[in-house]
């Protein structure tokens, strides 16, 4: 795992239940990983938007990491509706994630994580105005 350079990003990490941190952290080095395996990504920014972890790439299309108290048992990786990248990934993968509208990706604390296809969503996302 990657350090958090970006103290408000760590505080936002350390706010976190220690079982959402945890799976919130692996889905962040998903980010970092995909973006270097997706050839073009280039860096990463790490910032806050509205309150949470957000990653960027030049030319591609905000990523955001939550969890709200109201679903206590799961995390969400969310994208910008209007992009139409949530409906994009239903139809490549309608049985590997459990999808939250047009906005999210939602995944249990504990379990196995489908990361083949969960790397595809990312690289589409962080290159999506380069495509």
């Amino acid at each position: 795992m990657s350090r958090i350079a970006n103290p408000n990003v760590a505080a936002a990490f350390a706010a976190f239940p220690a079982p959402v941190r945890a799976r919130l952290l692996a889905l962040r080095d998903l980010i970092f990983d995909a973006a270097a395996a997706t050839q073009g990504v280039g860096s990463v920014e790490e910032s806050l938007k509205w309150g949470v972890p957000a990653y960027r790439a030049k030319g591609g299309s905000t990523v955001r990491l939550g969890w709200k108290a109201a679903t206590p048992d799961e995390v969400a990786m969310y994208f910008i509706c209007t992009t139409g990248l949530v409906d994009t990934f239903r139809d490549l993968y309608p049985r590997s994630f459990r999808f939250g509208g047009n906005r999210a990706l939602l995944f249990p604390l504990t379990g196995r994580i489908q990361e083949k296809a969960l790397r595809h969503c990312i690289a589409l996302a962080l290159t999506y105005h380069r495509r």
